[in-house]
């Protein structure tokens, strides 16, 4: 099962899921990363990464958590076809698909 980002990396600047992530499945808005679940691969490398604890696979989510997959899924889709190869590299430019060493935002805002 694939691998989902959570409300936890909201406005997060950490890109480290990002970083040791083998095959570029994550995605990127303004506000948010997300793992595209036709791309996961489910290796896991990106848990232990996350420091603000945001990204769960699917069939060890809380019940509360449940709808980011379906926001991963569709958010992820919605990147995927509006990337360009000039947003690769992360979101400083826009939204796209976020590769090693992209940063997102200036502050990480996690939320518990």
């Amino acid at each position: 099962m694939p691998h989902v980002v959570t409300d936890n990396c909201h406005l997060c600047r950490f890109t480290d899921c990002v970083t040791v992530c083998p095959v570029e499945c994550f995605h990127a808005d303004e506000e948010h990363t997300y793992i595209d679940p036709e791309v996961c691969i489910d290796c896991g490398a990106c848990i232990p990464a996350c420091p603000v604890h945001a990204i769960y696979e699917t069939l060890d989510m809380p019940d509360d958590l449940r709808r980011w997959i379906d926001i991963n899924a569709q958010r992820s889709r919605d990147q995927r076809q509006t990337a360009s190869p000039a947003r690769r590299g992360g979101a400083q430019g826009g939204a796209g698909i976020l590769t090693p060493g992209a940063q997102l935002r200036q502050g990480c805002a996690p939320r518990h």
